[in-house]
């Protein structure tokens, strides 16, 4: 029975898993989203749905490169470029923001 089991899982059916996860990064971005704001009782997007946005981008690049679908590895490619630009203006954000006001918030009262 193993061996049969063996014998079927081939390396396209790795592939698949890998897009499920990339898939998984990605969806979890907007339940990041929605508990964020669920929280705020208004619309907000945390950092993490950026690192969650690049985390599936980087492994759906990969599947979409594997699968060699140039719609897909587009998609996928231009969408990181993306995150990655609103990543760096948030650390640009804060870095002026420290920069501001280097006092951590609590030692502020």
């Amino acid at each position: 029975m193993i061996d049969a089991l063996v014998n079927w899982f081939t390396v396209d059916h790795v592939w698949v898993a890998i897009g499920f996860l990339g898939q998984g990064f990605f969806f979890s971005r907007f339940l990041v989203q929605w508990w964020a704001s669920e929280r705020a009782r208004r619309s907000v997007v945390p950092i993490a749905f950026w690192y969650f946005s690049i985390g599936g981008g980087v492994v759906l690049l990969a599947y979409s490169i594997y699968k060699m679908d140039p719609v897909f590895i587009m998609g996928q490619g231009l969408g990181l470029v993306v995150y990655f630009r609103n990543l760096y203006l948030i650390f640009v954000e804060h870095a002026a923001a420290l920069q501001e006001n280097p006092e951590p918030p609590e030692a502020q009262s």
